[in-house]
């Protein structure tokens, strides 16, 4: 047991923290804490549900006086995202949490600690678990696989909730509201090419390296580099101005990260050689000047290598530069109703080399639905001039923001009173299982907060502590007065 957590206010919500902390709940394998929930309703006599892919949903009635409120569900994922040092030596199937304060924050000691979301599902856990705190019928819903597919919130069956109103404990900044999200989709195409036999000339490896990446949601309009791009752009020039040929060409990873490495090998003649390297340590300079004030370590370089035995025939060669040039990343479109807020946006995630294709993958986010369909139907339209062959992903909706929403107001004036500020409402441009939910339950009144959470999916996760007094003070003041 995290005995350091013991001593945390509030209490409850810090001991049910602490056992959650115990338990393996890897994503897609949350069987543990499954049995965990469904055992801790039971011992408390709640009606305690599972549904078929394993969301948990624990039912608790109103206190004396409440019963005529509205039904309210409190939710929240039971997955984390189990990442941790490269000298660490940790099973996150087996292994429990580790923790440590450091100057305000709870930390994991070489791991991710799983506030996200597992500090929402101790705030729910400590609701229900209490005999002295004001509310109506409350539900906690506990979904899995939030994380890699948000399946659990897709499988909800639309009557297994009564709740009409939801308190989403899954955001990390404290004093702010969210009242909306994008949905998302995946794009993908595949160029075949054909392998020529490469006999003569000088290869060399020309690599972008030292990009941040970033979230391709909440990040898209901070002005980073994607690699792919930034390495397209060199190879279209030098395609260009001199005569080479291309051996490989590979970026990025996932789908929703923005591409921070990519690397190509090309084959000149000798004659060209020199030009080449030259051209290339141009762009160098010019790129990190151009990237200067939001990718300080961002470079491209240049080096020898072994010529391989085979490149790629002229025609794809000239197909890929020239569609990915033509694929638009980044920023498509701000809101026309909320200050600031990206609307819908493109990531060209990767490029992969896979049984004698090109795999482009690209990822479209927007709040509008009509306007992600849009910006994937670009893309397709993209590579189909160039003769690939395209799929699209399911997809997941958007959580189009209501700034006339009534749990909104209530949450809004309950924060003024408690806090003597305003919070910051806004819409977040990444994928929340509110998009979801809504689009299984329509009309759903929802808004989403949580306490303040800092490097999640990384080993550097860490939570504020006097953030989570602050959010269950919240949480609790709402609940009484919806």
């Amino acid at each position: 047991m995290n005995n350091d957590l013991m001593a945390l206010e509030p209490k409850k919500v810090f001991e049910f923290f602490a056992e959650i902390l115990q338990i393996p709940r890897p994503s897609k394998k949350e069987d543990k804490i499954i049995e965990y929930l469904l055992k801790w309703g039971n011992d408390r006599k709640l009606e305690t549900l599972r549904d078929e892919i394993g969301n948990v949903l624990i039912r608790k009635p109103a206190t004396k006086g409440f019963e005529a409120k509205p039904w309210v569900c409190l939710q929240s994922h039971m997955d984390m995202v189990c990442e941790k040092n490269s000298d660490k030596v940790f099973d996150f199937e087996k292994d429990s949490i580790e923790t440590y304060i450091e100057d305000g924050w709870l930390k994991a000691k070489g791991t991710t600690l799983g506030a996200d979301d597992g500090i929402g599902m101790a705030m729910a856990l400590a609701i229900l678990d209490s005999d002295d705190i004001e509310h109506g019928n409350i539900e906690c819903l506990f979904t899995v696989d939030e994380e890699t597919g948000l399946s659990g919130a897709e499988a909800l069956k639309p009557d297994f909730l009564n709740s009409r109103i939801l308190i989403n404990l899954d955001s990390e900044d404290e004093g702010e509201l969210f009242i909306g999200c994008a949905g998302g989709k995946d794009t993908m195409g595949k160029l075949p090419y054909e392998l020529e036999p490469c006999t003569e000339g000088k290869a060399y490896r020309i690599s972008v390296f030292g990009g941040k990446g970033g979230h391709s949601g909440d990040d898209i309009n901070k002005g980073l580099a994607n690699a792919n791009k930034v390495l397209n752009r060199i190879l279209w020039t030098l395609n260009d101005a001199l005569v080479y040929a291309l051996a490989s060409f590979e970026g990025g990873n996932l789908r929703n990260a923005i591409a921070r490495e990519a690397n190509a090998v090309v084959v000149v003649d000798q004659e060209n050689a020199k030009e080449m390297i030259e051209m290339v340590k141009k762009y160098n300079d010019d790129i990190r000047f151009e990237f200067r004030s939001t990718e300080p370590n961002l470079g491209v370089k240049i080096e020898e290598v072994e010529r391989p035995k085979e490149v790629i025939d002229p025609m794809t060669q000239e197909d890929l530069l020239n569609v990915l040039y033509a694929i638009p990343h980044g920023v498509l479109a701000m809101s026309r109703e909320i200050p600031n807020f990206v609307e819908t946006s493109t990531n060209l995630a990767s490029v992969k080399m896979v049984d004698n294709c090109f795999v482009i993958a690209t990822s479209q986010r927007s709040s509008i639905e009509t306007a992600k369909e849009a910006a994937c139907d670009r893309n397709e339209a993209c590579l189909r001039l160039v003769g690939a062959d395209v799929t699209h992903g399911d997809g997941y909706p958007g959580w189009v923001p209501n700034p006339q929403s009534k749990i909104l107001k209530i949450a809004e004036q309950s924060y003024e009173k408690l806090f003597g500020k305003k919070p910051i409402v806004r819409a977040i441009h990444a994928g929340l299982e509110c998009g979801l939910i809504g689009e299984k339950y329509k009309g759903m009144d929802m808004i989403s907060f949580g306490p303040t959470l800092r490097g999640v999916h990384s080993p550097d996760e860490k939570l504020e502590i006097k953030t989570v007094e602050m959010c269950w003070r919240h949480t609790l003041d709402i609940l009484k007065n919806v």
